[in-house]
């Protein structure tokens, strides 16, 4: 179990080694969950591309070491952990906030970003007032409060019906988070706004998103894509807002044609 303290956050991460010179892909997770959720994707995935997934500051097994305040500070953790890892320049895979915290890396250290895989995510995310009265929910009553509402907008009715035991298990894995990492996060994306530094990003980019995402509709992601100058958008059918668990297949092909299609470069790391 590989961990790294880093600017006072202790981070939980995992590497998969791939051989040959293809790009590392980053994976970046939502709210409210931990990198297991890209288990599907990762098994698939293995030994056609070095991978690195972790748990954001405040999930998971990560700490949250002075606490949450931005996307900043998530911005701040991967910053530190590509430059632990060495890695020289990686496609980023994020996912919700995750895709937040994508475009905040690319904002700061664009020398780090080949391309972007934006899944599920948009420049601007909810209201203040969303936001806020989820926290004020939270605060007084739990993530246990709001678990079945957030599991309505993750997945499909069909996922609900046909996938009883998966469904448990991330409900159990949204409700185990900490409250001070999930209060924060949440913070942090209301506070956040890409949307003038999304029509500066000029790497390859992809913006995918279930075809039931709840949380951020198609129409909301393919506004971010129209955002980016000559962003790829796909809609994956029979996901809501986590494809990367319920159609792991649909969205690996995606990956796969996606980082196929970068034009060549140097792609070292070490």
């Amino acid at each position: 179990m590989p961990f790294v303290s880093t600017g006072g956050v202790t981070l939980h991460y995992r590497t998969i080694e791939a051989t040959g010179t293809s790009r590392p892909i980053i994976f970046i997770n939502s709210l409210g969950t931990d990198f297991r959720i890209w288990d599907d994707v990762v098994a698939r995935l293995a030994g056609e591309m070095p991978m690195l997934v972790y748990d954001k500051r405040g999930h998971g097994l990560s700490d949250i070491g002075g606490g949450v305040r931005s996307i900043d500070d998530h911005v701040d953790d991967l910053s530190a952990l590509i430059d632990h890892l060495g890695f020289d320049k990686a496609v980023l895979f994020g996912l919700s906030v995750g895709g937040m915290v994508a475009q905040g890396l690319y904002a700061r250290r664009p020398d780090l970003v080949e391309a972007l895989i934006l899944s599920d995510t948009a420049h601007k995310i909810g209201t203040a007032e969303s936001w806020n009265s989820r926290i004020a929910t939270v605060e007084r009553d739990g993530i246990e409060a709001i678990a079945d509402g957030v599991l309505k907008v993750w997945f499909t009715p069909d996922f609900h019906t046909n996938r009883a035991a998966e469904l448990a298990g991330c409900r159990n894995m949204l409700t185990r988070q900490a409250l001070p990492g999930y209060i924060g996060t949440c913070m942090a994306v209301r506070d956040a706004d890409f949307t003038d530094a999304a029509s500066r990003i000029a790497v390859p980019t992809l913006c995918v998103v279930g075809d039931q995402d709840g949380s951020t509709p198609p129409d909301l992601v393919r506004s971010l894509a129209d955002l980016i100058p000559g962003a790829r958008f796909e809609v994956i059918r029979g996901a809501g807002h986590i494809p990367c668990i319920e159609q792991p297949d649909a969205l690996t092909t995606l990956i796969r044609d996606f980082v196929a299609s970068l034009p060549e470069g140097t792609h070292a790391h070490g």
